[in-house]
């Protein structure tokens, strides 16, 4: 009987799961993880990375929630895999993330908000991927309508639109 019972869990389909988002990316690279991570897909230089293309973070659970910003004059939706959730997927642990944007601005976040609040890695605002032209196509936003303590500068700031690259320290 309980070999039968092994047999058939061998039957199932295989669940996504965040040590699959590590495949080297089919596409175009949309995000990089450097720094202090265990599972890198490549090697540059002999530091570690890890590469995602859109796909790879399409296959990590999503979330979303409806929030103010300073950005939009009203709420709007927003919908990606949990920032933890992307870091998780390459094993990474620090003390802070240096996220970087397409225009060179460079935010510390402490790896202790992405655990502490559902900060999401946006990929879609209202439903629709976000194209350079309106912050996208990744933008680190923070739940602020379900915590008032964070609507204020010091969390605004760490909300980097045009997200290209994440280095963990």
């Amino acid at each position: 009987m309980h070999r039968r019972h092994l047999l058939s869990l061998a039957a199932l389909p295989v669940l996504s799961s965040p040590a699959r988002a590590l495949d080297a990316p089919d596409g175009a690279v949309v995000l990089t993880l450097s720094g202090r991570v265990r599972l890198p897909n490549r090697h540059v230089q002999g530091e570690p990375h890890a590469d995602f293309d859109m796909p790879m973070l399409e296959r990590l659970p999503q979330h979303s929630y409806t929030t103010r910003t300073p950005w939009y004059s009203l709420p709007r939706k927003f919908t990606g895999p949990l920032l933890r959730d992307v870091l998780a997927a390459a094993s990474a642990h620090g003390q802070s993330l240096r996220a970087t944007a397409l225009n060179d601005y460079r935010v510390d976040i402490p790896f202790d908000d992405v655990q502490r609040y559902d900060v999401l890695l946006a990929r879609l605002l209202d439903d629709k991927p976000m194209s350079v032209r309106d912050k996208g196509p990744l933008f680190i936003i923070y739940p602020f309508d379900a915590n008032s303590a964070l609507r204020k500068a010091l969390y605004y700031t760490r909300c980097a639109w045009q997200l290209r690259a994440i280095e963990v320290l």
